[in-house]
């Protein structure tokens, strides 16, 4: 009886110390705050673009991870690259601009 409840203990223990091993972050994965924050700066970078009345009439794609924002897409004039550019960095959060905009 002694020894099953000594087994259960080191279970038990074992279970813990996975579940705790499981929910530490690593540099190569994003905390829930990070992931919030990239998701608010994007929201806003989009909603910007839309709202700017010579872009919203391209597909511009917006991504950010860890408050880098990349711009990817296809427009017709640098006019319209530097501007999304302007926008995206003038976005509170922003650390940096990687704008991959293409002029067609």
């Amino acid at each position: 009886m002694k020894k099953g409840k000594i087994f259960i203990g080191y279970l038990v223990m074992l279970m813990l110390l996975v579940s705790f091993a499981a929910c530490a972050s690593s540099p190569k994965q994003e905390s829930t705050g990070d992931y919030v924050d990239d998701s608010v700066i994007t929201t806003k970078v989009k909603s910007q673009i839309g709202a700017d009345d010579f872009l919203k009439t391209f597909e511009i794609s917006v991504e950010t991870r860890k408050g880098v924002v990349q711009l990817s897409g296809w427009v017709s004039t640098q006019e319209a690259v530097n501007k999304a550019g302007h926008i995206a960095r003038n976005i509170g959060g922003v650390r940096s601009v990687q704008n991959n905009l293409t002029v067609k």
